[in-house]
């Protein structure tokens, strides 16, 4: 049986990044996510639950991360999930999962895709692919799968 294991999230900041460096050198940012999720129940009442994520970000994304965002800031998280554990003050072992960072993408405070960092955001023209992002190599979330899969807006069928 294959075995696979991603995941997406948008959601905001809950602390601001926090960042290490490994013995030899390497860059750790650790930071909270709060992905929310709004709904109606049977009886027309507004509803809200809150998931809080901890998130590691390694070597220079971690680094970009930890030097634009900010407690509150937007960002689109594309990872994979892992089980930490450890030994507590109390001698009883503890666990937790973490999303570890594979790409990510800035967000502007409405949930679109931010410019580079300190450039303005160009309008976007549909019929164009969209630049590629300029933070740590990620993958272009804004078309993936989107129109440009099969030449534009044709259709192959």
């Amino acid at each position: 049986m294959a075995n696979f294991n991603r995941v997406i999230l948008v959601g905001n900041l809950t602390r601001d990044p926090e960042i290490r460096y490994t013995p030899n050198g390497t860059a750790v940012a650790q930071f909270g996510l709060a992905v929310n999720r709004a709904w109606r129940s049977q009886d027309g009442d507004s509803r809200e639950e809150v998931c809080f994520v901890d998130i590691t970000a390694w070597g220079r994304q971690g680094e970009i991360i930890s030097q634009y965002k900010s407690k509150g800031d937007p960002i689109l998280i594309e990872g994979r999930l892992k089980m930490e554990s450890w030994q507590g003050q109390d001698g009883q072992k503890r666990t937790k999962h973490v999303v570890v960072v594979e790409n990510f993408q800035f967000l502007d405070r409405a949930g679109r895709r931010e410019g580079p960092p300190g450039q303005a955001r160009p309008a976007q023209d549909r019929s164009a692919p969209a630049p590629a992002p300029e933070a740590a190599g990620q993958e272009n979330p804004d078309n993936a799968g989107g129109d440009d899969a099969f030449g534009g807006d044709d259709i192959p069928f």
